[in-house]
């Protein structure tokens, strides 16, 4: 089949990772990509594999009658089997405009579980609620990526006929445990071995709730004065004076390592004991957790999305917005680090877990399964 997937934009996030690894592992169809916006991150990688990009170079937030008829036009031409859209404004426009160009096989992708009017875009909102009515017309199926995700958009109006959720994937000859990997960072780093070594990755967002994390980490450190935090992800650098003030005011200057955005995520998780997750809400299926796991890192996350799911029996999931109980897990976590076959044990289970349950080649399988028998 030739499939063109429309995204909003190709730059880095979780969505757009998701797309990438369908792409490049589904040796079955043609794939095209058309992004709303830019190439970002992702336009290039894909290119690189052989797989059509093209670019509406929309700013965010912006539409433009021009651009609206180059999608139909390229739509047109492409006269794809199946057209797969991600994320609100790309199902709703994409699908409308793929639909009015005369293709019936339309399939949304939902990425988020929640929508909070006090922080989430209003223009995000608006067109989510405009998606509810337009989902009983527009697509054939709707793909989420998480439970919880499907049960938010059912009970905010979305034909729940047709909803359904596909877990994100892995590419576990990727993500794996690797020694080699983990003294790549902490050498980079001059990391004591002795040092407690958590993290996380996710760009600097109110959802991510960067704030819970680091009174939590102030918590830690009263008992575990060796830790040290690695944060990754946009704007996790010296720039960021919020977070710079915030840091000083807690004295935590000594135990932070900022490192904005990587490319080597799998040397990331391997340099880690343990991957924290402090978000408050908006989370869907937040892969930096099972990126984390397939590397046989153990994971504390908050109660978002469907953390609980990924996370199992190998890790911990806290409630949301508690850094006293962040910080009083983290502290049982690297307690039972001392313990190495208890810990050893732990990491098998949480590589096992996504092995099992997450690999990429089971996520393309459903993608195509959707697109062949609806």
């Amino acid at each position: 089949m030739k499939v063109l997937h429309i995204i909003t934009g190709l730059n880095n996030g979780g969505a757009e990772g998701v797309l990438y690894r369908l792409v490049t592992n589904d040796e079955k169809n043609e794939h095209i990509v058309i992004s709303l916006m830019d190439a970002g991150k992702y336009g290039p990688l894909l290119e690189e594999n052989g797989v059509e990009v093209h670019c509406l170079s929309l700013s965010q937030g912006e539409i433009s009658v021009k651009s609206l008829i180059k999608l139909y036009k390229l739509l047109k031409e492409v006269n794809p089997d199946i057209v797969q859209t991600w994320m609100y404004h790309a199902d709703f426009i994409g699908g409308l405009i793929a639909r009015l160009a005369g293709n019936n096989n339309v399939f949304w992708n939902i990425r988020q579980t929640e929508l909070k009017k006090a922080l989430s875009k209003k223009s995000t909102i608006y067109i989510a609620k405009i998606s509810s009515l337009a989902s009983y017309l527009i697509p054939k199926m709707i793909i989420c990526c998480a439970n919880n995700a499907a049960e938010v958009h059912q009970n905010l109006g979305y034909d729940k006929r047709k909803l359904t959720v596909i877990h994100n994937g892995f590419e576990l000859d990727k993500f794996l445990p690797d020694e080699t990997l983990k003294h790549l960072i902490t050498d980079e780093l001059s990391l004591d071995s002795s040092s407690d070594i958590i993290g996380m990755v996710g760009r600097y967002d109110p959802q991510k709730d960067h704030m819970n994390l680091m009174r939590a980490v102030e918590i830690v450190l009263k008992s575990r004065p060796k830790l040290k935090v690695i944060l990754v992800g946009k704007d996790l650098n010296t720039n960021n004076s919020e977070l710079l003030s915030k840091i000083k005011c807690l004295d935590l200057k000594d135990s932070i390592y900022f490192l904005d955005q990587r490319s080597d995520i799998p040397a990331i998780m391997n340099s880690l004991d343990l991957h924290v997750l402090s978000s408050a809400y908006g989370e869907g299926f937040p892969n930096v957790l099972a990126e984390a796991m397939a590397c046989g890192i153990p994971c504390v996350a908050t109660d978002v999305g469907d953390s609980a799911l990924i996370v199992g029996e190998t890790g911990w999931i806290v409630p949301v917005s508690d850094p006293e109980k962040l910080a009083n897990t983290i502290l049982l976590a690297l307690k039972e680090k001392e313990h190495k076959q208890q810990w050893t044990l732990r990491k098998q289970a949480a590589h096992r877990r996504i092995s099992d349950s997450f690999d990429v080649t089971t996520m393309v399988e459903s993608y195509n399964n959707i697109w062949k028998n609806n």
